[in-house]
């Protein structure tokens, strides 16, 4: 069973796509013909360019919308198209996931003629975000037991010219991943929330339940407030996030 076939069912509701993000991955990918999505979720930054969309799970391959384009049930390890098929091969906060993640960039390295677009985001940033930090360390050891360092990708696709771009999160993002409420605490107090946020809902909840009584604590007597109060004038933050371009 696919891992979001278990926590990804509200994910349509909770990770909408933001259109500054989206813009941000839509330069990224530039005026190109065609793109495959891989491991495309509910179709979040799908450009429309699009030709085809690669996801393991049933369950958010059953939320895409209607107009999304073609999705296939596959996996990035083994993707479904001849070599070149297509001009970019997109990836967004997916490679975490995958089992083999080496063979999964191979394979888009494979399919890709022009370029691999990656949003991924720098481990050792997010293990510095607040919420991990100051609150839940359980999640923090969930986050760098998955996430992938940016010289571990670079090692994998030898000879090719890739450029890293900061994504700084804006403080009304739309899409709940995991550090986009860093300026609305009160939201990762949301079952619902938690649940589209991979780290949050792949952790024991009994580990993630003292720290997040002491956020609300926190926040019910000010306490975060006073402690991160430059955070609450900032309109945006870098907390790791990032584009990964690969030219080939």
């Amino acid at each position: 069973m696919a891992k979001y076939d278990t926590i990804g069912a509200t994910y349509a509701q909770t990770r909408m796509a933001d259109p500054r993000i989206a813009a941000a991955i839509q330069e990224a990918i530039g005026d190109t013909a065609s793109v495959v999505n891989v491991g495309a979720g509910t179709g979040s930054y799908e450009p429309p360019t699009t030709v085809l969309a690669v996801e393991p799970s049933k369950v958010m391959l059953s939320q895409r919308s209607t107009v999304a384009a073609p999705a296939v049930q596959a996996l990035a390890e083994a993707l479904p198209l001849r070599d070149n098929a297509v001009d970019v091969a997109l990836a967004v906060l997916t490679v975490h996931h995958w089992h083999d993640l080496a063979r999964g960039m191979a394979e888009m390295k494979r399919v890709a003629r022009s370029r691999i677009v990656l949003f991924t985001w720098r481990p050792e940033m997010m293990a510095r975000f607040w919420l991990l930090r100051e609150y839940l360390p359980a999640a923090a050891v969930t986050d760098a037991r998955v996430a992938v360092p940016l010289d571990a990708l670079a090692a994998m696709l030898p000879g090719a010219s890739l450029r890293v771009q900061p994504v700084p999160i804006p403080h009304d993002c739309t899409d709940g991943f995991g550090a986009a409420y860093w300026r609305r605490p009160h939201a990762y107090l949301d079952p619902r929330v938690r649940a589209g946020i991979s780290m949050l809902a792949t952790t024991d909840p009994a580990e993630l339940a003292p720290g997040l009584e002491q956020l609300r604590s926190d926040l019910q007597t000010q306490r975060w407030h006073a402690r991160h109060a430059r955070l609450v004038e900032q309109e945006s933050l870098d907390v790791g996030y990032c584009i990964v371009i690969v030219d080939l």
